[in-house]
Order: structure tokens, then sequence, then C-alpha cells
């Protein structure tokens, strides 16, 4: 009979190679260009991009974006990536990030915003990251105010780091809605601990127990008098001055002294009148009888 080509019994496994390769292409194809993709880690770090990759895998779970120049991120970027639980964006030049961003990373614990040119931490800014555990703002310089609604929705919340910025104040509210905070980091700040600070420094001391917290590094910057004191070195007898109420009884004893004071003005301006005149007449008699 006819003998049968050696190449037809290696046509299975040509399949199986062929078939193999298609897989291994596909699965890098995802990955970005100038990044490194290892299982669900995508790293593009220190890559100089100015803007983030288009595309990412849809399984990332853990993407840096770290030490680079983005300066802004695309409205509902993260939507399609319902893996991602960690997010490093430090070091890049973000000053705002767009209104629903989170929407879609609803499994986000760790956000890293740290190193970046961020002014206000706006309100609800975070709001559909409701599963954030870690959240650092630290090293923004020109941050100078967080909206008293900025962490609304970040209930399990376990460490937040406001140190090194420009805050010299912040909202109670923006804080007392972190149940779960254990760790709180605000060294480094501006601080101005006048009265408007006993609020926040009353909540700080009750919580610091359970919380850990650098407030021996958080300093007041001003008034002059508390400048460079800690914190938390500050009591309640430090802001006595601020709980200074007068009470009728006052309002009326000081307008009395203010009465009285004005009619005792007024006497003296009169005597002294009248004693310059009597002078004036003396002066004038003695002339007279000189002459």
């Amino acid at each position: 009979g006819v003998r049968r080509r050696p190449a037809m019994l290696l046509g299975p496994w040509l399949v199986a190679a062929a078939a193999a390769a298609a897989v291994a292409a596909g699965a890098g194809a995802g990955c970005p260009v100038l990044c490194t993709c290892r299982g669900q880690a995508v790293d593009c770090s220190g890559q100089r991009l100015f803007s983030v990759p288009p595309e990412l895998p849809l399984d990332t779970g853990n993407l840096s974006l770290a030490h680079n120049r983005i300066a802004s991120i695309p409205p509902g970027y993260l939507a399609c990536y319902g893996q991602l639980r960690a997010l490093d964006l430090r070091n890049n030049s973000l000053a705002a990030l767009p209104a629903g961003l989170f929407s879609g990373a609803r499994r986000l614990a760790h956000l890293d915003l740290s190193y970046n040119n961020f002014s206000l931490v706006a309100a609800d800014m975070f709001l559909e990251a409701s599963g954030l555990l870690r959240l650092d703002l630290s090293h923004n310089p020109g941050l100078r105010r967080v909206h008293p609604q900025a962490f609304r929705g970040l209930a399990q919340l376990r460490e937040l780091d406001l140190s090194y910025g420009g805050l010299s104040a912040i909202s109670l509210d923006a804080l007392e809605g972190l149940p779960g905070l254990v760790g709180l980091r605000l060294g480094g700040n501006p601080w101005v601990c006048g009265c408007a600070m006993e609020p926040f420094l009353k909540w700080l001391r009750g919580r610091i127990q359970r919380c850990a917290s650098d407030s021996q590094l958080a300093e007041c910057r001003a008034p002059p008098e508390v400048a460079g004191a800690p914190l938390l070195s500050l009591t309640e007898e430090s802001f006595q001055a601020c709980h200074l109420t007068l009470t009728l009884d006052d309002y009326l004893f000081i307008a009395f002294v203010g009465f009285v004071v004005s009619i005792a003005s007024v006497a003296t301006n009169f005597l002294l009148g009248i004693t310059a005149n009597c002078c004036h007449r003396w002066s004038k008699a003695s002339e007279d009888e000189d002459v």
C-alpha cells in the first residue's frame, strides 16, 4: 500500500503548539507599553509618563503609576477594573481627581496620592471608594484645605496621612465620619492653634489612646505664644480666654463706668476751661496795675 507521510503524524503536535503560542501571546497582549505585568500587578512607575496608560488588563489588582509626570486622569478611567485593590499615584503632578473616578473600583483598599500638587481635598472626593483602608495625602505642600465632607463614605478607613502639607486647620466634621480610623499623621503642617482649633484638639486627645498618631511631630506655627508647641501639649487651660463671656450685669457695669468716665471728662474739661479763663484775667489785671 501507499505509505503515509510522516508529516501527518506531527499534525496534532503542531496544532497544540500553535494553540499554546496563541494563549501566550494573548496573555501578554494586555500589558501596556513601558509597563511590566506580573500576575495581577501592573508596574508603570518611573517611565516619565505624561498620561495614564489607555488600557490595562481587566484583572489588574495592583497598579503603580508612581514617579511619573501625570497631571490628570480621565473620568471613568477605573470603571472596568473591579479587581483593583492598590493604586499608587505618588510623585506625579496631580492637582485634582475627576468626579466618580472610583465608581468601578469598589475593592480599592490602598491609595497613595503623596508628593503631588493637591491644594484641596474636595467634597466626596473618595465617595465611591467605600472599601478604602489606607489613604496617603502626605507631602502635598500646597494642600491648604480639607472639605468637611472630603472623606464621606470611608467608614472602613483605618490609616490617614495628612502630614507635610500646608494645612493650618482642619474641620472636625471631616474626621468624625471615620469611625474605623486607627492611624492619623498630621506632622509637618503649619497649624494655627487659635480658638477654632480647640474642638479638633479635644477630639484628638480623646482618640490618642486608640489612634496611632505623630502628634508629637505636629506643632503649632501660630499664634506666637504657642509657636513650636506640640498640638497635644495644649490643654483646656490653654483655651480659657476663648470662653470669656460677658453677662448682662457686666455690660451694664461697663456702660456705667463709661458714663462716669465721660461725665468726669466733661467736668474736668469744664474746670480746666474756667481755670484757664481765670488765669488769663488775673494776668491781664496784673498787667493793668503795672501800667
